[in-house]
C-alpha cells in the first residue's frame, strides 16, 4: 500500500514538473502537432510583413572597401589625400579619417584607383608614382609623402598625438624606413599581384575604353 502511494506520488510530481507532457497526453490528436519557425509561415502576420521580411534577408551589406565616389568634398580644404581604393587594408584607415572628417571638413579624397583619376589636378601625380608610396597634397601646392603625410592628414582631423613623436629624430628616420618596408610588399600582403600587372591591366582596359563606348555606359 505505501509502495502504491508512493508511486502515484511520484508520478503526479512528474506530471507537474513536465506539464508538456500532461498536454500532449490530454491530445488525442498530439501527432498532428508542428512547431514551425516563426517566418515560414506568414498567415499569422499583418499585412505588408512579408515583404519586409523578404527586404531584410535580401539586404546586402556594404563592403569595408567602399570608396564613396560620389559623397560630397569639401570645398575649403587643407590637405588632399590620395588613396588606392583598391587595398581593402589601406581602406579601413581612409574610412576611419573620412568618419572623422565629417566634423572637419579638411581634408579632401582621391581615389587614384578610379577611372576619373587625373594626374593633371593632382600636381602631375601618375598613378604609378602614387601606388608606390602615400602622397598627400596641401591646399597651396605642397606634395608630402610617407608618414609626414600622416602626420599631417591626422593633424587636420584632431588626432595629431597619433603622429606627433614622428617629427623627431631618430624616429622620424625609423618610422619613415618601417613604412618603406610596408609600401613595398603591401600589394603582396593584400594578395594582389606586382605592380607591373596592375599597370598592364589598366593600361589594356584604357585601350579597349578608348576605342570602344564599353566604359562610357
Amino acid at each position: 500500500m505505501a509502495m502504491a502511494l508512493t508511486r502515484a506520488s511520484c508520478c503526479s510530481l512528474a506530471r507537474q514538473r513536465n506539464p508538456l507532457r500532461s498536454i500532449f497526453l490530454r491530445n488525442p490528436h498530439h501527432q498532428r502537432i508542428r512547431f514551425r519557425h516563426p517566418l515560414q509561415s506568414f498567415k499569422s502576420y499583418p499585412a505588408g510583413f512579408q515583404h519586409r521580411v523578404r527586404a531584410i534577408h535580401e539586404a546586402t551589406v556594404e563592403p569595408l572597401t567602399s570608396n564613396k565616389q560620389n559623397e560630397p568634398q569639401p570645398q575649403n580644404w587643407n590637405i588632399k589625400m590620395l588613396y588606392d581604393g583598391d587595398c581593402p587594408l589601406c581602406m579601413r584607415e581612409v574610412n576611419m579619417l573620412r568618419e572623422r572628417n565629417e566634423s572637419y571638413g579638411t581634408i579632401k579624397f582621391v581615389d587614384i584607383s578610379s577611372d576619373e583619376y587625373s594626374p593633371e589636378e593632382n600636381q602631375g601625380l601618375d598613378y604609378k608614382t602614387v601606388m608606390g608610396r602615400i602622397h598627400a597634397i596641401l591646399s597651396d601646392g605642397t606634395v608630402v609623402t610617407d608618414v609626414e603625410a600622416f602626420r599631417k592628414l591626422y593633424e587636420e582631423v584632431g588626432l595629431g598625438w597619433v603622429y606627433a613623436v614622428t617629427k623627431y629624430e631618430p624616429i622620424a628616420t625609423i618610422a619613415d624606413a618601417i613604412y618603406s618596408v610596408w609600401a613595398k610588399y603591401r600589394l603582396q600582403v593584400t594578395g594582389r599581384p606586382p605592380l607591373e600587372e596592375i599597370l598592364d591591366t589598366r593600361k589594356k582596359k584604357d585601350e579597349i575604353c578608348n576605342n570602344s563606348n564599353a566604359c562610357k555606359m
